[in-house]
């Protein structure tokens, strides 16, 4: 890869994690000359990192104004929440179409071998890469390469959110793989129908939650743990 390439694929996956974290905060405008010293970033790359991010949806642009953080906000959750619920189910829908025998052992193989883990984990982000793994392995047994790409670009986009709702997960010790099973039993009996609407149950059922996520991210983006 030349240098170039190399450069800005570094510094657009700094920018990617400070985005998906909201190390930018909501809405806040880019200030590209104290990033540029913070990355060790010339004009040229940083741009180009700056422009791939705002046609993935992590940042937005003005003209005359710059590069923004994008907004946090239920109307902004509850969009990102509804495209998930159309691209998963349809992933899902083709897991069940076209999973091989080997495929479906794996996506069982993974499950249970995460069980007793997800079951007892207080550790937010640990419960979420696991659940994350869940849904692109559903991702890549679609054999839809674009579907596996938005749902990674989702994962990216709501996942600050989602460690709200992990981190709740966590402290109440509610039954955890229950809908995770139902999907997998439903891909590995290929029935479309059923996988596709045990998806769409298992993502729609934190939509009317948005609100309060939001009020809870706010409060984790500007009020440090410590209280300092």
């Amino acid at each position: 890869m030349p240098k170039t390439d190399s450069n800005v694929s570094r510094i657009y996956a700094a920018l990617r994690r400070m985005a998906a974290d909201f190390e930018l905060k909501p809405d806040e405008r880019i200030n590209e000359s104290a990033l540029s010293q913070t990355l060790g970033a010339s004009r040229t790359p940083l741009r180009e990192a700056l422009n791939r991010l705002v046609a993935e949806g992590f940042l937005t642009f003005q003209s005359g104004r710059g590069f923004f953080c994008r907004p946090l906000s239920p109307a902004a959750v509850m969009e990102l929440y509804e495209a998930r619920v159309a691209v998963e189910t349809e992933t899902a829908r083709l897991a069940a179409r076209n999973a091989t025998d080997e495929g479906r052992r794996a996506l069982s193989g993974l499950l249970d071998e995460m069980a007793e883990e997800y079951a007892a984990s207080e550790d937010a982000a640990r419960l979420l890469e696991m659940d994350e793994a869940f849904h692109l392995e559903i991702a890549a047994l679609s054999g839809n390469g674009e579907l596996c790409r938005m749902v990674e670009n989702l994962n990216d986009r709501v996942r600050f959110i989602r460690m709200v709702f992990m981190s709740r997960m966590a402290a109440s010790g509610a039954p955890r793989l229950a809908a995770h099973r139902a999907i997998a039993e439903a891909i590995n009996r290929g029935d479309e129908a059923a996988a596709a609407q045990a998806m769409r149950s298992h993502i729609e059922r934190r939509r009317g939650e948005a609100a309060e996520a939001v009020r809870t991210a706010y409060s984790r983006i500007y009020v440090p743990e410590d209280g300092s």
